[in-house]
């Protein structure tokens, strides 16, 4: 790798920590960050449009994440976030080998969509060997392979005005007054038909293991690990997500995160 791209990758994923690093550590100054119109929330929005708007102007929309080599990969993927869904729906499936799993493509596409895991599978498939970088700070290469978003998107064939791709996953990750709180995460289109975004379903040459986001999850490779959801079970094409969650695009992100986790 270059030093140019060594220097690059290291300025964008220090700029997208900026402000969740504030949050993790606990500032005053971030008290009212669930709140509109705050130094605090006004300071984090800005950092994210930063790291955004830099990324895009480095990077443009089909620079390639770094992929390594078979000898690369020393460890098993760690788990990390929700490793087990304690959710009824999704324990029948996983109980059933996910034989009955299917994905939907919904919103602004033309042609919705309804894949089961074989449809899946037969699709046209992209192996790469990746860095995962967790917000946490560690970092862990893996093989991943599954069906390149791109390909599932041309299928659904997206309308003029799609602009972002929304994730909802099976997985409840908290609880709110009006009940429970699915994950769910958000990209645009731009990383949506980026050659490396992928809906994995295997994992170094084996099935994708729950404890990793059985049976699908997002691989979005210039992106921090909150981005990339496990157990996703429908994709949303959407002009903005003001109406999904708290309108932050994630669940992270209604709790405070950058929505873009650029690296």
């Amino acid at each position: 790798m270059s030093r140019f791209q060594m220097n690059r990758r290291n300025f964008l994923t220090k700029a997208s920590l900026g402000a969740s690093g504030l949050t993790l550590a606990g500032c005053d100054i971030l008290d009212g960050l669930n709140e509109s119109n705050t130094t605090a929330r006004t300071i984090v929005e800005s950092a994210n449009s930063l790291t955004y708007r830099v990324q895009r102007l480095l990077g443009g929309g089909h620079t390639l994440a770094t992929e390594y080599a078979q000898s690369d990969i020393k460890q098993s993927q760690h788990p990390n976030g929700v490793t087990s869904p304690p959710d009824e729906d999704y324990k029948a499936l996983a109980s059933a080998g996910f034989s009955d799993y299917k994905l939907k493509v919904i919103g602004l596409v033309e042609k919705p969509l309804e894949l089961s895991r074989d449809n899946l599978m037969a699709m046209p498939s992209k192996t790469q060997i990746t860095r995962h970088d967790c917000v946490e700070g560690w970092s862990c290469i893996a093989k991943w392979t599954g069906v390149p978003l791109a390909k599932i998107l041309d299928e659904a064939k997206p309308k003029l005005d799609a602009r972002f791709a929304v994730f909802y996953c099976f997985d409840t990750i908290d609880q709110g007054l009006s009940g429970s709180i699915k994950y769910y995460e958000s990209i645009d289109m731009i990383d949506a038909y980026h050659p490396q975004t992928i809906l994995a379903y295997g994992l170094n040459d084996k099935p994708l293991p729950v404890e990793n986001g059985a049976p699908l999850r997002v691989r979005v490779e210039r992106q921090l690990g909150y981005k990339m959801a496990k157990y996703v079970h429908t994709i949303e094409l959407v002009s903005d997500f003001a109406s999904i969650g708290e309108g932050k695009g994630g669940y992270w992100e209604d709790n405070g995160y950058d929505w873009y986790g650029g690296i």
